[in-house]
C-alpha cells in the first residue's frame, strides 16, 4: 500500500511519517508541502492513500481533496489538521478519517489498522469480481490516470484539471481546442485561454477522451470536433483551421493516413 504525506510543517510531517512506518506497512512514496505539486505528482503516479493537511500553500486541503475525489481511481483521503471545523466538509467528500493534531500514537495506530483492513477488503473484492468476469484484477482498474489527466488529471466524467496562476481550472474536455508541445511543457488552448501544463504532450494526450482528440503531429493534438477547414498542404499533408479561434494545426506526413480514415476523406 503506497501513500503520500501533504504537510507544510516539517516537524509534523516527519512525526507523521515516523508513526506511519512504526504502526503499519504503508510505504510513503512522497512528501509534499504544496497542493499544486501534489496534483502534478498524481498526473504520473498512483497512490492508495493521501495523508492531507488542510492549511497548505496554493490550494487548501479540502479543495485538493474535492479535486482528487473526482479521479477515476481515487485514493483514500486521511485529513490531518489542528482544526475541528472542517470535519463535516471532509466527510461530505468521503474522507476515510479525520485526525486532529497534536498526534496521539494510539489514535494513529487505530486509523492505520482500519485503513489496511479496508484496503485488503477492497483488493479481495476486486479479485473476486475479476474471477467472476474472467478478467485479471489489474485490468479492472482504469487504464488512464486522471490526469489524470491531465490528467491535466484524467477524470471519470471527462473533465480536465488545468493550471493557471497557481489555481486549478476545471474544464470540460470538449472546451479544449488543441494542445502543442513547448520544450518540456504542453500549452493547452481553449476558446479564450491558454494554459501551461508541466508534462509532455504524450502524457497530456493520455488523459484526454481518445475518441475526441487526435495526435495529429508529434507536437500537436487536436479536438476533432473543433476542425472547421482541412487545407491541403505541402508533401501531401494538411493544415487544420479551427472554429472560433485564429489557429492552424498541422497534420504530419506520418499521421495523414490515420487522419484521412478518421475524417473519411
Amino acid at each position: 500500500m503506497k501513500g503520500i504525506i501533504v504537510e507544510d510543517e516539517f516537524l509534523a510531517m516527519e512525526e507523521l511519517d515516523y508513526l506511519i512506518r512504526k504502526n503499519s506497512s504503508v510505504e510513503i512514496v512522497g512528501k509534499f508541502e504544496d497542493g499544486i505539486d501534489v496534483l502534478k505528482f498524481l498526473q504520473s503516479s498512483d497512490v492508495d492513500v493521501i495523508f492531507l493537511d488542510i492549511n497548505i500553500p496554493s490550494l487548501d486541503g479540502v479543495l485538493l481533496a474535492k479535486s482528487i475525489s473526482k479521479f477515476a481511481n481515487k485514493p483514500y483521503i486521511v485529513f490531518t489538521t489542528a482544526y475541528k471545523e472542517h470535519a463535516a466538509e471532509a466527510f461530505e467528500i468521503e474522507a476515510f478519517d479525520y485526525i486532529l493534531k497534536p498526534y496521539h500514537e494510539p489514535r494513529i495506530a487505530a486509523m492505520l489498522n482500519k485503513l489496511e483492513a479496508a484496503f485488503a477488503a477492497k483488493k479481495e473484492r476486486e479479485a473476486s469480481e475479476a474471477a467472476r468476469s474472467g478478467t485479471p484484477a489489474q485490468a479492472q482498474e482504469p487504464a488512464e490516470r486522471p490526469t489524470s489527466s491531465a490528467d491535466g488529471a484524467a477524470r471519470a466524467d471527462s473533465r480536465i484539471n488545468l493550471y493557471k496562476d497557481d489555481k486549478i481550472i476545471v474544464v470540460d474536455a470538449d472546451d479544449i481546442y488543441y494542445a502543442s508541445a513547448q520544450e518540456k511543457t504542453t500549452l493547452v488552448y481553449t476558446r479564450k485561454e491558454e494554459y501551461t501544463m508541466h508534462m509532455s504532450i504524450s502524457d497530456f494526450q493520455a488523459g484526454l477522451p481518445q475518441d475526441k482528440f487526435f495526435r495529429c503531429h508529434r507536437s500537436y493534438t487536436v479536438n476533432l470536433s473543433k476542425i472547421r477547414e482541412i487545407v491541403p498542404w505541402f508533401n501531401n499533408t494538411y493544415l487544420l483551421r479551427l472554429r472560433d479561434v485564429n489557429a492552424e494545426v498541422p497534420v504530419s506526413r506520418s499521421k495523414v493516413k490515420e487522419f484521412r480514415q478518421l475524417m473519411r476523406i
